[in-house]
C-alpha cells in the first residue's frame, strides 16, 4: 500500500504531449476530492483520500495537494501526504515544489527550484534521519513536477493527440526524472460510483517497475470529456492486488460539467 497518494496525484500525468489550449480549465478556488480504494482477495475497502486545492494570484497557481489514510487504516500503515507547487498561469512552468511524505517508517522532504532558461531542477532531499542531498537534474520543458504536471496536462487539447499511440512523458520526484509512456483511446461512456455517468476520455499509463508497480501493467485512467478535463477515475494493478481512485467531491469548477449525462 505504500505510496498510495503518489498514485493518486499520478493520475493526469498521462497527456503531457500536446498543444496547450489558450484558456485554463480552472480557476481560483477550484477543490477536489478522490478517494482511494486498495483490493486484493475479499479485501476492497477505502483506505484513504487525497484533496487538490487551487489558488492563482498575480500570474502565479498555487497548488496543494494532500493526502491521508483513514483512521482505522493508522493503525496498520500510517500514511500522511503534502505536495506543493507554485507554476507559472501564462505556461504552466513550475517555479518551485515541496513534498512531505510519511508513510508508515518511511520519510521524504523534497525542496525543488526550477530554472526555466536552463530546465535544470535544483533538488533537495532529505530521506528520515539523514543528512540533506543536494541534486541538480537535468530536465528538459516537458519535465514537471507531479503537482504542476496535474494541473498542466488538463490545458491539452486531446482534439490533437492520435489514438492508439504511444507517447513520451516525463516528471521528476526525489533526486530522479522518470520518462514513461501513454497511449489515448478515444471517447466512452462511463459510470462512476456515487456521482453519475460521464463522457470520458481513457488513457492508459506503462508504469515504472519499482516498490509498487510490476512494470507490467498498465495504469487506466478516465478524464471528463468537457473543458474542465478533471480526472475521474484511475485504476492500477499493484505488485500485492489493485488501487482505484475516484473522484468524491468537487467545488468552484471554471465550466459547467457537461460531460455529467446523469
Amino acid at each position: 500500500m505504500r505510496n498510495l497518494f503518489l498514485i493518486l496525484i499520478f493520475i493526469s500525468t498521462c497527456f503531457i504531449n500536446g498543444n496547450a489550449q489558450n484558456n485554463l480549465p480552472y480557476k481560483d478556488g477550484e477543490q477536489l476530492t478522490y478517494v482511494v480504494n486498495y483490493k486484493w482477495g475479499a479485501v476492497d475497502t477505502d483506505v484513504g483520500e487525497g484533496v487538490a486545492q487551487l489558488n492563482i494570484k498575480d500570474g502565479i497557481s498555487h497548488a496543494i495537494i494532500k493526502g491521508k489514510t483513514y483512521k482505522f487504516y493508522d493503525m496498520f500503515f500510517k500514511v500522511r501526504e503534502l505536495f506543493e507547487s507554485k507554476f507559472r498561469v501564462s505556461d504552466g512552468r513550475p517555479l518551485y515544489f515541496h513534498r512531505e511524505t510519511q508513510e508508515g517508517k518511511y520519510r521524504m522532504i523534497n525542496t525543488y527550484h526550477f530554472n526555466n532558461s536552463t530546465y535544470e531542477i535544483s533538488a533537495r532531499t532529505k530521506k528520515k534521519d539523514h543528512p540533506a542531498k543536494d541534486t541538480v537534474l537535468k530536465a528538459d520543458n516537458n519535465t514537471f513536477d507531479l503537482v504542476s504536471l496535474f494541473y498542466k496536462v488538463r490545458t491539452i487539447d486531446f482534439a490533437n493527440i492520435p489514438v492508439g499511440v504511444p507517447h513520451p512523458i516525463s516528471f521528476a520526484i526525489d533526486r530522479e526524472i522518470y520518462n514513461m509512456s501513454y497511449i489515448y483511446y478515444g471517447e466512452f461512456i462511463k459510470k462512476i460510483s456515487g456521482i453519475g455517468t460521464f463522457r470520458v476520455l481513457k488513457f492508459t499509463v506503462r508504469l515504472v517497475a519499482g516498490e509498487v508497480f510490476t512494470g507490467k501493467d498498465d495504469m487506466i485512467v478516465w478524464v471528463t470529456a468537457d473543458k474542465n478535463k478533471i480526472p475521474l477515475q484511475f485504476e492500477s494493478p499493484i505488485i500485492v492486488g489493485k488501487v482505484y481512485g475516484k473522484l468524491t467531491k468537487y467545488s468552484n469548477l471554471k465550466y459547467p460539467l457537461t460531460s455529467k449525462i446523469k
